[in-house]
């Protein structure tokens, strides 16, 4: 599926299998989950997911329709990226024989080190999506990306001033 990124905020009830039956619904209508977070919400007994998908206006409204039929879903929106504050969180492990230099291009990038090996080292950055590109493109050229693990996105909507 191509077009862009959209993000999709679901206010979903927090219980055992929700996550399974979202995804579950649009693999089977053909949809592909370019990512997707989930953890508690605001508001006891519910959670929110953030789900990234590719597509056209119709794309999403398809998207946006079928989750609304799942009884589980109280509420879906997707949200306006110009009105947008997105956040992911990576552990980038590299295999280097330069990790002080590493870890100064981490530091530099605004990342944390956290491990230092014989041969390697972990950093950890929360930032935009794009910054996480960019260090692990920082970090392929003075060592091997060996490991790298994202959360996936998470957002909201900024208040209009």
């Amino acid at each position: 599926m191509s077009g862009r990124r959209r993000v999709i905020s679901v206010l979903v009830k927090d219980q055992p299998g929700v996550m399974q039956r979202v995804s579950g619904l649009l693999r089977r209508r053909g949809f592909n989950i370019d990512s997707i977070a989930e953890g508690p919400s605001e508001r006891e007994g519910l959670a929110r997911m953030t789900l990234t998908v590719r597509g056209d206006e119709r794309t999403v409204e398809q998207v946006v329709k079928q989750l609304n039929k799942l009884v589980d879903v109280i509420k879906v929106s997707e949200l306006d990226p110009d009105r947008t504050v997105e956040r992911e969180l990576a552990l980038v492990k590299i295999r280097t024989n330069e990790r002080a230099r590493a870890a100064e291009l981490a530091r530099a990038a605004g990342a944390d080190v956290v491990s230092v090996g014989r041969e390697t080292i972990t950093v950890e950055l929360a930032g935009e999506p794009r910054d996480v590109d960019s260090l692990i493109g920082l970090m392929e050229e003075i060592g091997e990306v060996i490991e790298v693990a994202r959360t996936g996105i998470v957002a909201v909507e900024r208040e209009e001033v």
